[in-house]
């Protein structure tokens, strides 16, 4: 087994309210990425394989970075589509969608939940099959040789440390919650398993005239 280095996408469209409008990167989300591949290559990070979703935020990223012909592209490593599930769950079952950043903190919980248990009725996909194409994507990539980076997204991140930490739902959003564009997670093999060994790194923004950059939205 190889370890994978997760790469949440840069800063999207943050005033966006459904999955279109929010799939492209922010000015601030293409100089993120640029910082980052800058990191990358002056630590001289060995990264033989790398794999990006097909949304076009992920793909901007990778090219921001400096990735362009190399990269993968793979389906299953693409977003939930968050935007549908809240407002599927607001139409059938009246839950609002949040307008402030604080009442997210309850509101990811409950999409998730309601997902999960079928409360939402026709999502894009079901809870069950966004597990397993996670699942199986990354147990794919880790079979490879040589570490591998993926370039993707918040949700699917938080995904892979549920199924690695068997966190449960309230424990997977405050993960979601917390991931910072363009940070990077690591899952590194111990034994036949992958384990977490890095969590919500941004060396790249951490000079003081670059936190303004530390950006979750």
């Amino acid at each position: 087994m190889s370890h994978i280095t997760l790469i949440r996408h840069g800063q999207a469209n943050t005033e966006a309210r459904d999955e279109k409008s929010y799939d492209k990167l922010s000015a601030l989300g293409h100089q993120q990425a640029a910082w980052l591949g800058d990191h990358l290559r002056a630590s001289n990070a060995f990264h033989p394989r790398i794999y990006c979703g097909t949304l076009t935020r992920h793909i901007e990223t990778a090219q921001s970075m400096g990735f362009a012909e190399e990269v993968v592209q793979d389906p299953r490593l693409n977003e939930m589509e968050y935007f549908t599930l809240a407002k599927a769950l607001e139409t059938q079952q009246g839950v609002a969608i949040p307008t402030e950043r604080e009442h997210f903190a309850q509101h990811l919980p409950q999409v998730f939940s309601a997902w999960r248990d079928g409360v939402i009725k026709d999502p894009p996909e079901s809870f069950a099959q966004f597990e397993d194409r996670v699942l199986g994507s990354l147990t794919e990539i880790a079979k490879g040789d040589g570490p591998a980076l993926v370039v993707t997204s918040g949700g699917l991140i938080a995904m892979a440390m549920r199924q690695v930490m068997d966190l449960d739902i309230p424990a997977m959003a405050r993960v979601a919650l917390a991931i910072m564009n363009t940070s990077m997670h690591r899952l590194h093999p111990i034994g036949d398993q992958l384990s977490p060994v890095l969590f919500n790194a941004v060396p790249h923004l951490e000079h003081p005239e670059r936190h303004y950059a530390q950006t979750h939205l």
